[in-house]
């Protein structure tokens, strides 16, 4: 199925490699303008050129996603130049350490949560009046199979992904009766710098490329989606319901 994106504008943070970069470069493709947030500006450089080598447009902003300040501008400045926003991609994460909880030093778990939590909330509360000016805002969490999991030595990262999830289904609770749609999404196991750290043993080209996820994401940022308040596994290519506890 094609997707047709044109004249659309898309948010992406963590876009400077990984699911990040190429889901950015497939929103490009498919015709959107993408904003794109990372903290590496090189990695950024190469997104731009990767971007127009196939036709598209992007904004370049280099940015640390823990600076709550910078958040509430960007809003502002998306305001300014676009009046709107179509697509978000909250996909900026850190996994911090694999450790039992008992030995996570304070400043790391702060750390964990202050990106994957306190800065996805952040970025909610910027710009959902711009994602309510579009005709079909698409807001798309990048969540883990660790936020259900929960394997030992997984504390912080599991209940970062926890609460982000809780945050997407709240949000798109809130957002029943509005053209907005929102949903989490459950990658995998991928191949990137995260799965690397995690799991530093495992042969990485046992992994899916971050390509061939974005490949699956790009879907649900469409206008024609509608489904919200939802996990979509990729893995499986589909949406799961949540449910009370058993």
């Amino acid at each position: 199925m094609t997707i047709n994106l044109k004249d659309r504008i898309a948010l992406v943070t963590g876009a400077s490699r990984g699911i990040g970069y190429f889901t950015a470069l497939e929103l490009a493709k498919a015709g959107a303008h993408v904003i794109a947030c990372a903290r590496s500006v090189g990695g950024l450089e190469e997104l731009d050129d990767a971007i127009k080598a196939e036709g598209g447009s992007a904004t370049l902003v280099p940015f640390d996603l823990t600076d709550m300040q910078a958040i509430d501008q960007l809003g502002g400045s998306i305001f300014e130049r676009w009046g709107k926003l179509d697509i978000l991609v909250a996909n900026a994460g850190i996994l911090g350490v694999i450790s039992p909880i008992g030995h996570i030093e304070a400043k790391v778990f702060e750390k964990v949560m202050l990106t994957n939590v306190t800065a996805t909330w952040r970025l909610i509360r910027s710009v959902e009046p711009l994602l309510l000016k579009s005709d079909a805002g698409r807001a798309l969490i990048l969540s883990s199979g660790a936020a259900h999991k929960c394997r030992p030595f997984w504390g912080a990262y599991s209940a970062s992904k926890a609460a982000v999830e809780a945050l997407a289904r709240t949000w798109a609770a809130e957002q029943q009766r509005t053209a907005l749609r929102v949903n989490s999404i459950d990658p995998g196991a991928t191949r990137t710098a995260m799965r690397a750290q995690a799991m530093p043993g495992e042969d990485p080209n046992t992994l899916p490329h971050p390509a061939e996820v974005a490949a699956a994401i790009l879907p649900l940022a469409s206008p024609e989606m509608k489904e919200t308040g939802r996990l979509f596994v990729v893995r499986e290519n589909k949406f799961v319901d949540y449910r009370m506890p058993e």
